[in-house]
């Protein structure tokens, strides 16, 4: 007799996406790979102290609430991920080693040590594949629609990191495609007292990220990662602050890509 499948989510715990839908008539797409830091019941704490699932290592602080304020202003769709990237990083590819991390920054992650194969496959088909499908089902929707599309993917990074601190306000990171981006590092390095980062503080690539490679890229929509440091965006006054900036920016970045 075959053996049940493991499962990990509960029925009466959160799914793994969180959508608004906007004004159905914007070209944006936002979503946050690293929004939510939920981790199912079955998991536990994962063996970490309550402190250690607050901190960067569990999500990115501020970039939810930007995500869902950068919405609103521009009336486009928000895609959020709920549970935590300790349980399964939704912008890594799955074979990848840091996808369900041991070691993140140079906390130990006790319990995703020795994860048997279908505990991992158990995180993917519950948490990362729901996420991922959501947002195909967008991009396919809307393509079936003809509506244009602008991806936004939305993050944010510590300001000190393995001891090092980082001047960075924020950064626009792009791989192949820098039709987004472009503008974005324009506009936004000509307001004063912001120092921002072209593919810093991280590049992206094939190897290291999933969500624009995979849903920008392949489909050759307009894209953008955007990384806004945490502790400018950890509260409401400095989630506006970034949202406002960075919708006027993506407004402009709109109006300047090519016809087609």
């Amino acid at each position: 007799m075959s053996q049940a499948p493991i499962r990990l989510l509960a029925a009466d715990e959160p799914a793994p996406v969180a959508v608004d839908a906007g004004d159905g008539r914007s070209p944006f797409v936002i979503v946050c790979d690293h929004a939510g830091r939920l981790l199912p019941r079955s998991l536990g704490s994962l063996g970490l102290p309550a402190s250690e699932l607050q901190r960067h290592i569990a999500w990115d602080i501020g970039a939810g609430a930007v995500a869902m304020r950068l919405g609103t202003l521009l009336g486009g769709v928000v895609i959020r991920q709920s549970y935590s990237r300790l349980a399964i990083d939704c912008n890594r590819p799955p074979a990848a080693p840091s996808s369900i991390a041991e070691l993140s920054e140079c906390t130990e992650i006790p319990g995703n040590r020795g994860l048997d194969p279908a505990a991992r496959q158990a995180r993917h088909d519950e948490i990362f594949r729901p996420y991922h499908d959501c947002i195909a089902a967008e991009l396919d929707r809307r393509s079936a629609a003809g509506l244009a599309t602008v991806l936004v993917a939305m993050h944010s990074f510590t300001p000190v990191y393995l001891d090092v601190a980082r001047s960075l306000h924020a950064g626009i990171l792009y791989n192949r495609d820098r039709r987004v981006a472009a503008t974005l590092l324009e506009l936004l390095r000509a307001e004063p007292g912001i120092e921002i980062g072209d593919n810093a503080p991280y590049a992206l690539s094939d190897d290291s990220d999933y969500t624009i490679p995979v849903h920008g890229e392949r489909r050759g929509l307009p894209h953008v990662e955007i990384e806004v440091r945490q502790d400018l965006i950890a509260e409401p006054a400095g989630q506006t602050v970034w949202a406002e900036r960075l919708a006027l920016a993506l407004q402009e970045a709109l109006r300047r890509l090519p016809a087609k």
